[in-house]
């Protein structure tokens, strides 16, 4: 099923009134029984001591005595927010508080939207690692590049929990998928195509490595930032050593130019730039190679509208916008990927660990179901999150960083039974009116 955008729903006073009303879209309540006040002398003191003392003893079993094991803090300093760039923590916060509720209803994950009041990179990874202690897994978001980059190398070393960086590690597992099925769509093999990646920042970069290990030739990629195409005579390249990295990694051909030379004789164009819709032209799609493929996916208008590509020969196009067919979300891939993650108990989230997703989600449409409007599957198809986790959890179990042993079989069927439980708990509050209910044509 194709999910389309209501028009009505983005108008700017609807989504206002929609924010006011609820103050707010996720709320901490009891997953425990009350059903009278001696209860809290089992959950809080003095009963709560005993498993204190378990727990002193043996600080494994806060897994089973605690919500550690299905808990993820989302980490965000406000200096890079959607297509809104840096607008501080305060008005971050509506945006971490967004991804919370995907995270639970999609994958029955109690994720707490934590905006630093900092911008210092060393702060951040201080607070984050003395916060450890609470949560199972640390999701970074919307943290400006370079900083992202060295923020996340150093959590990774100094945390004992998985962290993850979703404008890297999310966006790259469904640009991966989304391109396993475009390629079977035109019928080329990922080891002969020619990719132009537009944009070098955090999420191109993590793309461009997640390519690379899946079979792209480094020779035929070629890398374009703000001030052309990354090769080995770029000079102003010291100060951001992934791009410097990147360069000496790709272009053997050491291509000089911008989009427009990117392109020439492309099969692919991943662009994760600037927002359109004029940064790629129409006329450039001519020159690259036969049955072309377009990622256009700057928000909140991408880098080429999706039927100009079309006219130009473009066979493939998607973009990262739910009112257009393909749509690139991260929504696909880090809530399956977590509830894996969790459910093993992974102490880190591998580059393989990223591919098994992405292979995954790339097999949830069958290859009779593919076709050049409908390459990936859509948020509405949930199934998609427990054969995510179960593929992401098995591959932490194979990479040897997880602690909790489980089989394809009992990984899937526990994060079915968690994502529904969710889904479930939102349909019965909204059905009983503990979640006011709200008609489409009113706010």
């Amino acid at each position: 099923m194709e999910i389309k955008t209501d028009q009505k729903l983005l108008n700017k006073n609807v989504i206002r009134k929609r924010h006011s009303l609820y103050r707010g879209k996720v709320e901490v309540v009891p997953k425990c029984s009350v059903t009278s006040f001696n209860d809290f002398a089992v959950w809080y003191s003095p009963g709560v001591a005993t498993v204190c003392e378990d727990i002193h003893k043996n600080p494994e079993l806060v897994y089973e005595y605690t919500n550690k094991a299905n808990s993820v803090a989302i980490i965000s300093d406000g200096t890079r927010v959607l297509g809104l760039g840096n607008i501080g923590p305060l008005a971050g916060l509506p945006v971490m508080e967004g991804k919370s509720l995907l995270y639970k209803y999609l994958g029955g994950i109690d994720a707490y939207p934590i905006c630093l009041d900092t911008n210092n990179e060393d702060e951040i990874v201080r607070t984050v690692q003395i916060l450890q202690p609470s949560f199972g897994g640390i999701n970074l978001e919307d943290i400006e590049q370079p900083k992202c980059f060295p923020v996340l190398t150093k959590l990774t070393k100094v945390c004992k929990i998985p962290v993850w960086h979703d404008d890297q590690q999310g966006t790259a597992i469904v640009i991966l998928a989304g391109l396993i099925n475009a390629l079977k769509v035109v019928n080329k093999n990922i080891k002969s195509i020619q990719v132009a990646i537009i944009g070098a920042g955090a999420a191109n970069i993590c793309i461009s490595k997640l390519l690379l290990m899946y079979g792209v030739n480094p020779a035929k990629m070629i890398v374009v930032d703000s001030k052309g195409i990354l090769n080995k005579n770029r000079t102003d390249l010291q100060l951001y050593p992934e791009k410097q990295l990147l360069a000496m990694q790709t272009n053997f051909d050491n291509i000089n130019g911008g989009i427009k030379e990117a392109m020439i004789n492309s099969d692919v164009v991943i662009a994760l730039s600037s927002p359109g819709p004029n940064i790629i032209n129409k006329n450039w799609i001519c020159n690259m190679a036969t049955n072309p493929i377009i990622f256009a996916c700057a928000n909140p208008v991408p880098e080429i509208w999706p039927w100009q590509a079309k006219e130009s020969g473009a066979v493939v196009v998607a973009t990262g916008r739910s009112d257009f067919n393909n749509q690139i979300n991260n929504s696909l891939g880090f809530p399956g990927v977590f509830r894996g993650v969790l459910d093993v108990r992974a102490s880190s989230i591998t580059d393989n660990m990223c591919i098994s997703a992405a292979i995954e989600l790339s097999s949830c449409i069958k290859n009779t179901q593919l076709h050049p409007n409908k390459i990936l599957p859509t948020m509405d198809d949930w199934y998609i999150y427990p054969k995510i986790a179960a593929a992401v959890g098995l591959s932490a179990i194979k990479e040897k960083v997880a602690d909790n042993i489980l089989s394809y079989e009992e990984i899937f069927n526990n994060a079915k039974l968690i994502i529904q439980r969710s889904r479930a708990i939102t349909k019965t509050m909204i059905e009983r009116g503990y979640i006011k209910k709200v008609e489409r044509n009113k706010i």
